[in-house]
């Protein structure tokens, strides 16, 4: 397995050094929107600390993300009136990983409606409103 690359986009978000609509944070993880969102309200939690994905993640980690995910699943259901929810979590490049920083994706679901496809990036104003619809879920 690979070494942490510590120039991927995930840690240049955490050092605010690339730009994130955040949404949730806490002494070990960082909850953000996804700029190429597959549901609305298609959100990411990843731990503060260095780790390329699931394979090589501490058990502090695992239970501070997965934590994490939790909280911001049941916020986006709420936020976004979803029935359902999909996490999905990948390891390396052959397990459909391209960012290598351990990373969970939280798509808000409906019963009936499948996903948009990847790679299609939206507007910031977009995220912006669908973020405040979690933020206030959250609390």
């Amino acid at each position: 397995m690979s070494k942490y690359d510590s120039e991927n986009i995930f840690a240049k978000i955490l050092r605010n050094e690339v730009p994130s609509i955040r949404l949730y944070e806490d002494e070990e993880t960082l909850s953000f929107m996804d700029i190429m969102p597959r549901s609305d309200g298609h959100c990411l939690v990843i731990p503060k600390t260095p780790c390329r994905n699931l394979l090589d993640a501490r058990p502090e980690q695992l239970e501070s993300a997965i934590l994490t995910v939790q909280k911001l699943s049941r916020a986006v259901m709420r936020a976004f009136d979803a029935t359902g929810v999909t996490v999905q979590q990948f390891n390396e490049a052959a397990g459909g990983q391209e960012v290598f920083h351990l990373h969970f994706h939280i798509l808000p679901r409906y019963e009936g409606i499948g996903l948009r496809p990847p790679g299609n990036m939206v507007e910031k104003d977009f995220l912006h409103v669908q973020a405040e619809k979690i933020r206030a879920a959250l609390e």
